[in-house]
């Protein structure tokens, strides 16, 4: 009979209110553009009008998924005369994403030497 795995402890269950605000965090990130915004603002503080310019996009179609990130309480904005600059308001923004991309990487590269041809065959 196979050893059972000593698991972690389970989490705490979750009242519905924790719930809804995690999957508010879940739709703020499931939008590629939102990503996309998220990755600028990993390389550090940058205005809304640098954003606008980075992301190829409209203002007001930039202010919107910036507005949405800000609720979700993923970055943070603060004003500077007539810009407006935005940041990582959540250290683990950066966590969660590169989290994911070595994720995917790692998939790739599995899925790469899965596929890569052996002349020996």
């Amino acid at each position: 009979m196979p050893k059972k795995k000593k698991s972690e402890p389970s989490p705490m269950p979750m009242s519905e209110k924790a719930l809804e605000l995690v999957a508010m965090r879940f739709r703020a990130l499931s939008e590629p553009t939102r990503l996309r915004l998220l990755n600028l603002l990993m390389q550090g503080e940058h205005t809304v009008g640098q954003l606008v310019e980075a992301a190829g996009l409209g203002q007001a179609n930039v202010s919107k998924h910036l507005a949405l990130l800000r609720d979700a309480g993923m970055i943070g904005m603060r004003k500077e005369g007539l810009s407006t600059y935005c940041y990582i308001a959540d250290p683990m923004v950066n966590e969660l994403c590169e989290m994911m991309c070595r994720r995917l990487r790692e998939d790739m590269e599995a899925q790469a030497r899965a596929l890569a041809f052996d002349p020996k065959i």
